[in-house]
């Protein structure tokens, strides 16, 4: 490989400069280079020695030329094309983001909203080509790239070019055009392929993605291509019952045997996904009745500049009015995650009202050019529809503070809802003046609300405010808040002693510079809870957050756990019912309450909450985990085990997974899979942090109490926040007659 990528650098030194190899398929070596005269960074594919060979520069790159005049806004298009010492290669813009097959092996099951809307626009680029005579031949999900939250369809014609450049060549390389678990029955028998062929592939890619696999799996490849020909499909609502019936109807008809019994043509398959997003499925939400007289709901700010890298702005400013429009007593606001459920959808404003139990919604656009700012805003009657008010503001950055000042003004005059004068005079508290430590600030908030992925691009972007202004004190909290979460049981993104040591001094500073900011106090009252184990600066800390924010949902949140972690049961059952009133369709609060029965020795409870939350989150795989919890508490081990099994593999191997599965495996007997789910933790331990905590579970569950208490005095040492619950922990049972038990719960401080 390094004479290789030598040759490569040496031939096209005078347009390109090669830095490495990005990875290799059964055609290409890709490599990422620099295109020296426009200053970009490109994807260099070079294509296998023995393929080149077989085909032939001349012939490749007369082929190759029908591949780069395709131009759509989901594909890929080709910059360059060459042969250099009996080499062909292409050169593609290089893509920042994932191929959708990693995007599943991290998720394995996607949401159906993204399934369909990616497989829409990659048959949208489909239609595109198939109505120019091309057939792309090779539709996976290594071939789809996730750029900006769109699809973009990579390789497009290459397959072609190959095919056609290389005829019965190719055969006697021993390689072959497609991948068997995408593959038509009829590129499978190696019938004529047209347009119909593609539709079939990109079927069996959302198959994968609302399923977890693909139709058809078998032995190897002559196996999985004689079931493509053979079998029927399997029914993906036997699997995921979430899946509507009509998408399985659409699903179905594009799988098909026969290319005659298929959609005619691409654009009659997209138009049926596009039906299919315009008719639902709704998000499920709770609904109350009536609507409170003075309540609204802020969607997210359409994002109008054309560029996917300015969606922080109109979440950011939505999420602003949302939390200060929260702190008018009497005025009922849905959390940010209940409003920003809709985001991307096309419901209705009487429908957004309903499942809301709002009166009102406000929605509007940003249109963000440099430092100028054109925001719109509609404040919408739910029941009827009728605009109660609008207006257009074209200002500068400098402004934003003014345009959520006067919205806001202009929403409690038509709520009629009383204000003292103080807050007549401006509801909007800055915390900033700098514009562009507001603007890094709002960046920073987007990305902490895509954790666990966004967490780092958060604390950049937190940080960069502070840089900007250094006494931006919400910058500070928000900055506290990503390195507690990184040094959380649930992230282990960080060992907990450096987390909680960065968290302390972010939330300090930014109550230093106010002692009146809820999300602060909210902030330092976690590390006093889960890594300090202070109780009483952490039940200070959260009453104050309370008082100061009372619609704040983290306070309520953390509180929940602080009552919990003392055995004041039914305080945090109460407190994580309020916690979910606030955020009904998060997927958190709505797991914590799950968890919090469980830890209350409640499992029928937990249950149901459970299924409740797998209905709302069929894609996530904490339900599964709660509900593993839950069945090994009621003694249902094969029924747990199995939830277990399906959460690691949805989470991408989550340590607390694993030691779960671990724990149950233990506890059921089956000493050898829970060894080996002990060693699978050493191996991941080697690669990047893994809490003691967990090992210790496994051993609790292999009935190893001295390996037990000896990574349970690791994890006191790591100031593991789990530690924080060994009075309530079920998967410790075994361990507390012992009296090094009691010892660890004094110095814990919960005696």
């Amino acid at each position: 490989m390094t004479d290789l990528l030598a040759s490569l650098s040496h031939a096209l030194a005078d347009h390109y400069t090669i830095d490495r190899e990005l990875g290799h398929g059964g055609m290409a070596t890709v490599f990422l280079a620099r295109d020296l005269r426009h200053r970009r960074p490109v994807a260099v594919k070079l294509l296998r020695s023995e393929l080149s060979g077989a085909i032939g520069p001349d012939r490749f790159l007369r082929e190759i030329e029908i591949a780069a005049r395709l131009s759509h806004p989901h594909i890929l298009p080709l910059f360059d094309s060459g042969s250099t010492n009996g080499l062909l290669y292409y050169v593609m813009p290089y893509i920042e983001g994932e191929s959708l097959r990693q995007r599943l092996d991290r998720e394995r099951q996607l949401p159906i909203q993204d399934a369909v809307r990616i497989t829409r626009e990659v048959g949208d680029a489909l239609g595109y080509a198939h109505s120019l005579g091309l057939v792309h031949r090779d539709i996976k999900p290594e071939n789809i790239l996730l750029s900006h939250n769109h699809a973009v369809l990579a390789d497009f014609g290459i397959a072609r070019a190959v095919a056609a450049a290389g005829g019965e060549k190719l055969t006697e390389t021993g390689l072959t055009l497609g991948t068997p678990s995408y593959m038509s029955p009829e590129q499978a028998t190696g019938d004529e392929l047209d347009g119909r062929s593609d539709q079939y592939s990109l079927a069996c890619v959302l198959y994968e993605m609302l399923v977890g696999e693909p139709p058809f799996l078998g032995r190897s490849a002559q196996h999985v291509l004689a079931r493509h020909v053979m079998d029927p499909v399997p029914p993906p609502r036997t699997v995921r019952a979430a899946i509507s019936p009509t998408l399985e109807r659409v699903l179905l008809q594009a799988l098909a045997k026969a290319p005659a019994d298929r959609y005619a043509a691409m654009p009659q398959f997209t138009e049926a996904l596009v039906a299919l997003e315009l008719s639902g499925p709704q998000p499920t939400l709770v609904v109350r009745s009536p609507a409170p007289a003075q309540s609204i709901a802020v969607l997210s700010f359409l994002n109008m500049s054309g560029d996917p890298d300015n969606d922080y702005f109109g979440d950011g400013i939505a999420e602003e009015l949302i939390n200060l429009l929260s702190g008018i007593k009497g005025l009922h606001v849905p959390s940010r995650t209940s409003a920003f459920a809709f985001k991307g959808t096309k419901t209705d404003t009487r429908t957004i009202g309903q499942a809301l139990n709002v009166r009102t919604v406000l929605e509007g656009s940003v249109r963000k050019a440099g430092n100028r700012l054109r925001i719109t805003a509609q404040l919408i009657n739910a029941d009827d529809g009728y605009h109660l008010w609008s207006e257009r503001y074209d200002r500068d950055m400098a402004d934003v503070f003014e345009i959520q000042d006067e919205i806001s003004q202009t929403i409690v005059k038509a709520l009629q809802i009383q204000l003292t004068p103080e807050r007549q005079r401006s509801l909007v508290k800055r915390y900033t003046d700098n514009p562009d430590a507001y603007n890094a600030y709002l960046k920073g908030r987007y990305h902490w609300n895509n954790r666990p992925l966004g967490t780092p691009k958060a604390i950049e972007y937190f940080e960069q405010a502070i840089s900007i202004d250094p006494e931006y004190s919400m910058a500070y909290a928000g900055l506290a808040d990503c390195y507690s979460h990184l040094g959380s049981w649930e992230n282990g993104g960080m060992p907990p002693r450096e987390a909680s040591s960065q968290a302390t001094a972010a939330a300090s500073r930014a109550l230093e510079l106010d002692d009146g900011l809820g999300e602060a106090h909210s902030s330092m009252a976690y590390v006093s809870l889960h890594f300090d184990w202070d109780w009483p600066s952490a039940e200070r800390g959260l009453e104050r957050a309370i008082a100061l924010s009372p619609s704040y949902p983290t306070a309520h949140h953390w509180r929940s756990h602080l009552a919990m972690a003392m055995g004041r049961v039914e305080e945090s059952l109460t407190e994580s019912r309020r916690y979910l009133e606030l955020e009904p369709t998060d997927l958190i609060a709505n797991f914590h309450l799950v968890w919090h029965y469980w830890l209350a020795r409640k499992p029928e409870p937990a249950l149901d909450q459970g299924w409740k939350t797998l209905e709302l989150h069929p894609a996530a795989f904490w339900p599964l985990f709660g509900l593993g919890l839950a069945c090994e508490e009621q003694k249902h081990m094969e029924e747990a085990i199995a939830h277990f099994q399906k959460a690691l593999i949805m989470s991408n191997g989550k340590g607390f997974v694993r030691s779960a599965l671990g724990h149950a495996y233990g506890v059921a007997g089956a000493r050898d899979q829970a060894v080996q789910a002990l060693e699978e933790l050493e191996d991941q331990s080697l690669r990047q942090y893994t809490p003691a905590y967990d090992r210790a579970v496994i051993y609790a569950g292999l009935g190893d109490r001295d390996r037990a208490f000896e990574w349970l005095e690791r994890a006191y040492d790591e100031r593991s926040s789990w530690m924080s619950y060994l009075k309530v922990e079920p998967r410790l049972d075994i361990l507390r007659s012992d009296p090094r038990f009691a010892m660890l719960v004094r110095k814990v401080g919960l005696v």
